[in-house]
C-alpha cells in the first residue's frame, strides 16, 4: 500500500508540496488544487508528484449532484466535469465524490429520501450523463460510501455499480463510514472481509481513520483519528494491499497538518512501515 494525507500542508510552491510529503515517507497524495486555477499550475502539481514519486491517490469533487434544487445540481455537475478531466489529465487513481443528499440542510445530511428509488435513479443518472461527457480513460469515477446515503454498504455498491454500467467507475473504500450500526461495530473483521470479498478488484483508493463507540446512551460511533478508536487497521489495511499491493490509503479529516503528521508517524510506527 502507499500511504498519504488528505490535507494540502502549507507550501508555497508544487516542489515544497510534493517534497514535504515525500520527506514525511508518503508515497500517494491528494491533489491539492482544482480545476480552476488552470492548466499550467495543475500541470506543475503533477510533475512535481512525479517527480517525487507520489501517485495520485484522488481528485475530490464533493458537491451535490442530486441537490433538490436544479440549480445545484446543474452547478455541481459543471464542476464535476471539471475535475474528472482534471483528474484524467494528472492521471489520478479516481476522482471521488458522494452521492449526495436528497434534501435537507446539509449537502451530505442525513434524510430519509437518501435511500428512496428517486435518490438510486438519479444518482445513476447523474454519474453515467458525467462520466459519458468526459470519457476518462486514465482515471475512474468513484463515489465513497457514507452511513446515511447510498451507498452505505458493499451489496449496495455493487448494485449501483451494476445500474451505473460503466467501465470507467469503481470503488471508493472507506470502511469507517459503513461501520454504522452494532452488528457492523462488534463484528467488524467478518465486515471488512465481506467488503474486499465483494468490491476487492475494483477498489480504486481507501480512505484511512478510525472508529470508536461512546459510553453515553443510545448508540453512538465516532470517527477519529488512528490509534484513537477501536478499529482492526491491520487487518483493512493487509485486505488493501492484498487487493492491490499499491493501493492508496489517504489519512483524513484531521484539524492540522500536525496532527496529520503525527497521525502518519502512528500509523507507519504501528504498521511498521519504517
Amino acid at each position: 500500500m502507499r500511504l498519504g494525507l488528505c490535507t494540502t500542508m502549507r507550501h508555497s510552491s508544487p516542489e515544497e508540496w510534493a517534497k514535504q510529503l515525500y520527506d514525511l515517507g508518503c508515497k500517494t497524495c491528494v491533489f491539492p488544487v482544482n480545476y480552476l486555477v488552470g492548466e499550467e499550475v495543475v500541470d506543475a502539481y503533477a510533475a512535481a508528484a512525479a517527480k517525487y514519486g507520489l501517485t495520485i491517490a484522488e481528485v475530490g469533487i464533493w458537491k451535490n449532484m442530486i441537490a433538490e434544487d436544479p440549480a445545484q445540481r446543474a452547478e455541481a455537475m459543471e464542476y464535476a466535469i471539471g475535475q474528472l478531466r482534471m483528474a484524467e489529465r494528472v492521471g489520478a487513481k479516481c476522482c471521488v465524490n458522494i452521492a449526495g443528499a436528497m434534501k435537507g440542510p446539509r449537502w451530505d445530511g442525513a434524510h430519509k429520501d437518501n435511500f428512496s428509488t428517486d435518490a438510486w435513479d438519479l444518482t445513476v443518472k447523474s454519474v453515467q450523463e458525467l462520466v459519458d461527457a468526459v470519457k476518462p480513460v486514465r482515471t475512474k469515477y468513484s463515489i465513497e460510501p457514507m452511513p446515511w446515503m447510498i451507498p452505505s454498504g458493499p451489496e449496495e455498491y455493487l448494485g449501483l455499480l451494476e445500474d451505473i454500467d460503466r467501465d470507467c467507475v469503481g470503488v471508493h473504500m472507506d470502511i469507517v463510514n459503513m461501520i454504522n450500526c452494532p452488528d457492523r461495530y462488534f463484528f467488524q473483521e467478518e465486515f471488512i472481509e465481506d467488503c474486499f470479498e465483494l468490491l476487492g478488484d475494483k477498489i480504486l483508493s481507501c480512505h484511512l481513520k478510525d472508529v470508536h463507540l461512546r459510553p453515553e446512551f443510545t448508540f453512538q460511533l465516532q470517527e477519529c483519528a488512528c490509534g484513537q478508536g477501536e478499529l482492526n487497521i491491520e487487518l483493512y489495511t493487509e485486505l488493501a494491499t492484498k487487493a492491490n499491493p499499491d493501493m492508496p490509503m489517504i489519512i483524513e479529516h484531521l484539524n492540522s497538518d500536525e496532527e496529520y503528521i503525527a497521525s502518519l508517524k502512528y500509523v507507519q510506527e504501528r504498521l511498521h512501515l519504517n
